[in-house]
C-alpha cells in the first residue's frame, strides 16, 4: 500500500535533509493555518490557551527557512540548468501554481462572500501579484519567485558575488518596517525575505558538504542552539501574543533585527535536527511530507476549510482538541494524496504545465491506491 509514491520519491537523488527540514516547516505552518481557520467560529479556543501559545511559541523561523532552503540550492541550479531554464522552471513549479491555485481559492472567497462577507472582490485576482498579502497565504509563492528570478538574474548578468548578495539582502531588511508602512505591496515582502535566500547562498558549500556531516550532527553543536532557541522564543512570544494591529508579526514589524536573530536561530536548529534524522534514518514520512510541501502549501487552506465545514456543520463537532488534531491532521495528507491522484488521472496541469513524465510513467504502473510488489520491482529495474 503506498497511497504518496513513496517508493518514487526513495528512488530519487535528493538531500534527505533539506526533504526533512520541509517536512518540519510545512507541519509547522500546517499548525498555525488550523489555528486560525479555526477562529471566529463559535468555538471555546480560549479555554485552550495553550494551543494559541505553542502555534506563537513557534513562530519566527518557519517562513524564513523556506527561503533560506531554495537560497542554498541556486548556484548548483544555475551552473546545471544555465538562467533562462531556471526562470523556466521556477515559472513551472512556483509561478504557475500560485495563479491556478490562486485564482481557485479567490473564486471561492467571492463566491462565499455572500455567506460570510469576507471582503473579497475580482481585484483581488490582481493582488495576487501586486499585493498578494491581502489573498491570504500565496504572498509565499510569490516572494518566492521574485526573490529567486532577481537574485538569479544578478548573479548570472551582473556576476553579483554570495557577500554582495548578502549585503543587498541586508540593504533591504533595513529598509524593510518602511515598506510596510507604505503598504508597497509585494516589495514588503522582497525586502523582508531577500536576506534570508542570500543568507542560504552565502552558506551553501558549508551545508551541502556531506563530510561535515558529524560536525552537523554534534551534541555540542545541538544543545546551545536548543537552549538559545527555547530563550528567544520564550522572550518574543508574549509580544506577539500582546493585542495589536500586527498580531503575531509583532516582533516580526516592529524589532525586525530581533526576528532575525529568531529566524536564524530557528531555522539553524531545525536544520540540524534534520541532519540528525538524515543521520539515524528515521521519521521517514516527514521526507515525504518535506517533498510535496509545495503542493501541500497550494491546496492547504482549501482542505482544511471544507475539513472544518465538514465536521462543525454537518458532523457538528465542537471539541477544539479533537477538531485541531484531525484539521491539521488532513491538511497534511489529504493535500499529498490529491496531488499524486491528480498526477495518475491526467489533472496533472493544476500544478505546473510542464507533464511530470517520469513521475506519471512511475504512477501508471500502479493503481494509485497501493503498488503491487512485481510493479514496484519491475519500476525499480527500468529506473536502474
Amino acid at each position: 500500500m503506498d497511497l504518496f509514491n513513496t517508493q518514487f520519491i526513495k528512488n530519487e537523488k535528493r538531500w534527505l535533509w533539506i526533504d526533512y527540514d520541509k517536512g518540519i516547516s510545512i507541519i509547522l505552518v500546517a499548525y498555525g493555518h488550523c489555528y486560525e481557520i479555526l477562529k471566529d467560529h463559535g468555538l471555546a479556543l480560549e479555554q485552550y490557551p495553550f494551543f494559541n501559545y505553542i502555534g506563537v511559541f513557534l513562530y519566527g523561523f518557519r517562513m524564513p527557512l523556506f527561503f533560506i532552503i531554495s537560497g542554498l540550492l541556486i548556484v548548483k541550479s544555475l551552473n546545471k540548468k544555465g538562467l533562462q531554464a531556471y526562470i523556466a522552471d521556477r515559472s513551472n513549479n512556483i509561478l504557475y501554481p500560485l495563479l491556478i491555485w490562486g485564482v481557485i481559492q479567490v473564486s471561492l472567497q467571492i463566491v462565499m462572500n455572500r455567506f460570510t462577507h469576507n471582503g473579497y472582490t475580482p481585484i483581488d485576482y490582481l493582488n495576487l501579484i501586486i499585493n498578494p498579502r491581502r489573498t491570504g497565504i500565496f504572498w509565499y509563492l510569490n516572494a518566492l519567485y521574485c526573490i529567486g528570478t532577481l537574485y538569479a538574474f544578478l548573479h548570472v548578468k551582473l556576476k553579483v558575488p554570495a557577500v554582495a548578495q548578502f549585503c543587498i539582502g541586508v540593504a533591504l531588511y533595513i529598509l524593510f518596517p518602511l515598506m510596510y508602512q507604505i503598504k508597497a505591496g509585494l516589495f514588503t515582502d522582497i525586502f523582508e525575505y531577500y536576506i534570508f535566500f542570500a543568507l542560504g547562498d552565502l552558506l551553501s558549500k558549508l551545508m551541502l558538504d556531506d563530510k561535515k556531516m558529524q560536525l552537523y550532527t554534534s551534541w555540542k553543536f545541538f544543545v546551545p542552539l536548543l537552549i538559545a532557541f527555547i530563550a528567544i522564543q520564550y522572550y518574543c512570544t508574549p509580544i506577539n501574543l500582546q493585542a495589536s494591529d500586527f498580531g503575531i508579526r509583532n516582533v516580526e514589524i516592529n524589532q525586525h533585527y530581533l526576528f532575525f536573530l529568531q529566524a536564524v536561530i530557528g531555522c539553524a536548529l531545525s536544520i540540524n535536527c534534520s541532519f540528525f534524522l538524515q543521520k539515524l534514518q528515521v521519521l521517514g514520512f516527514l521526507r515525504i511530507v518535506g517533498y510535496h510541501s509545495l503542493y501541500i502549501y497550494c491546496v492547504q487552506i482549501i482542505v482544511m476549510t471544507v475539513t472544518r465545514t465538514v465536521l462543525m456543520s454537518m458532523l457538528h463537532i465542537s471539541n477544539v482538541p479533537l477538531l485541531l488534531v484531525i484539521i491539521w491532521t488532513a491538511g497534511i495528507v489529504l493535500p499529498v494524496f490529491f496531488y499524486n491522484f491528480c498526477l495518475r488521472y491526467g489533472f496533472w496541469w493544476l500544478f505546473s504545465y510542464r507533464k511530470p513524465e517520469k513521475q506519471i510513467a512511475w504512477l501508471k504502473q500502479a493503481n494509485i491506491l497501493g503498488f503491487n510488489k512485481k510493479n514496484e520491482l519491475s519500476a525499480g529495474n527500468k529506473s536502474a
